[in-house]
């Protein structure tokens, strides 16, 4: 494999339109929201993952057997799960808001509207993949194409066009706004929603051992890579400020209001609906084509270590497994409905970003951790690839996920004029409840006879692919 390809494979993996409204509140400081996550969490996780792959197969849970322990490995599993409960509700949200601009562009704010969307698209889905269906297998390899590529490109030239004819942005572009504005720890919390956009980096290390020159050709293809990444972030985010007013962005319906507000500035109307087609059509196949994927790698350790009761273990006909996908689909139903009953859409899908970024981030945490033991007590063993400095990088990650999720914390100005408590609650609720409440209870509870013989080890999901969960290819995580 060419180092090109693997930095072309591991942009599709991470990189996605849908965080762009986020970031496009703040205008040009959006740069380096994007900026230092990516110095202090997407290289340092690109390069420790690299190491940990090309010495041990078996993605995160055999990395963090190997250095932590195994309950602790299927913590860092089980939470590679359950942050798609909450990453389908805010997916499809999006996908929500964007059908509302075909629709009736109205209903990109309306909760009741939003949940039936979710609640109707996740059960088809389940639907869709309880049969073994393999006819929409493509559509996610052309998710990087169809939605994110051509309209992030348009949305480019659509902007600089505007603004070469004169038009003022929206948003301020001196340089007195590179950064955004101070307001106490809160400013903070912009940046912790960007860590999980660079989730997935990990997923590609698996293919460090079939380059050429590891040593040299996976940093420049992790480099590369990520210069491709931060572009395909930062660019349409920006375009966005050019032409929507901050006050008037919907952070789920924010892609399909800027190109609304070019298309009749250009006269060219008629062609909203087909870009939001386009974008429903990626976003969808790819939560059709990969929604099994996370389970499945939840599945395959827990019948070898007996982790989870057999109920949820069970295989329907066509060996998928239905039952933990309906169990899943009931959490995320119930989910749902808090976009019905919280007032402002926006603040929905901020508060279930957050969850979702605190939930993943206890991987990180267990994986950069392994990687530091593994490194010490295990030196000798072997690598296909030595990243350079791994304790400080590793460490760098570490400290950076940990504020990370201490900061995730404290409500942002994009939760609203909503009690801060109830943030607090909620978001606590959601990782303590989510990410170790019920994973420790698997835990307590298991029995020997849980094990299902025959139960084969296998490497658990990576996260997204085009903006959605991907599952492993050859075992990394």
């Amino acid at each position: 494999m060419s180092w090109l390809t693997l930095a072309l494979m591991t942009t599709s993996s991470v990189a996605s339109l849908r965080a762009a409204p986020t970031m496009a509140v703040y205008g040009l400081a959006c740069v380096f929201l994007y900026l230092l996550p990516a110095v202090v969490f997407l290289l340092p996780t690109a390069l420790v993952s690299a190491e940990l792959a090309s010495g041990w197969e078996g993605g995160v849970y055999r990395w963090v057997s190997e250095g932590l322990s195994k309950p602790l490995g299927f913590l860092a599993v089980w939470c590679q799960f359950a942050m798609t409960i909450f990453y389908y509700p805010s997916l499809l949200a999006y996908v929500a808001s964007t059908i509302a601009y075909v629709v009736d562009p109205s209903l990109a704010s309306n909760g009741p509207y939003t949940a039936i969307v979710i609640v109707v698209l996740y059960w088809a889905g389940v639907w869709v993949s309880s049969r073994g269906t393999k006819a929409v297998a493509g559509l996610s390899s052309m998710g990087l194409v169809i939605g994110t590529l051509i309209p992030g490109t348009l949305l480019v030239v659509l902007g600089l066009v505007f603004l070469g004819q004169g038009n003022s942005s929206a948003a301020p572009m001196d340089s007195a706004h590179l950064f955004p504005q101070w307001t106490g720890l809160a400013s903070l919390v912009l940046i912790v929603n960007n860590f999980l956009s660079y989730s997935g980096m990990e997923m590609n290390a698996v293919h460090v051992s079939s380059l050429r020159e590891p040593a040299r050709e996976f940093p420049r293809a992790m480099f590369t890579a990520s210069a491709m990444v931060l572009a395909i972030f930062i660019l349409p985010a920006l375009a966005i400020s050019w032409v929507v007013p901050s006050s008037e962005l919907s952070l789920t319906a924010g892609v399909m209001q800027a190109f609304d507000s070019f298309f009749q500035y250009f006269h060219i109307g008629w062609l909203t609906p087909v870009i939001a087609v386009a974008l429903i059509a990626a976003s969808l196949g790819g939560m059709l084509t990969w929604l099994a994927g996370p389970s499945k790698g939840l599945l395959m350790i827990s019948r070898q270590e007996g982790y989870l009761p057999p109920f949820l273990q069970r295989l329907n006909k066509e060996g998928v497994q239905q039952n933990l996908l309906v169990t899943q689909g009931v959490v995320t139903t119930v989910i749902a409905l808090a976009y019905a009953l919280i007032p402002n859409v926006s603040s929905a899908y901020w508060i279930f970003s957050v969850i979702t970024t605190q939930v993943y981030l206890i991987v990180y945490l267990l994986m950069f951790a392994a990687a530091i033991r593994l490194r010490r007590t295990r030196p000798d063993h072997p690598r296909g690839y030595r990243a350079p400095a791994l304790v400080p990088v590793a460490v760098t990650g570490l400290v950076a996920s940990a504020a990370a999720m201490a900061i995730g914390f404290v409500p942002s100005s994009q939760f609203g004029s909503g009690s801060v408590w109830s943030y607090v609650l909620i978001v606590g609720g959601g990782l303590v409840v989510l990410g170790l409440l019920i994973p420790y209870l698997f835990l307590r509870l298991r029995k020997p006879e849980w094990r299902t013989p025959g139960g084969a080890p296998g490497g658990a999901p990576g996260p997204k692919q085009g903006g959605t969960p991907v599952p492993e290819t050859g075992g990394a995580a």
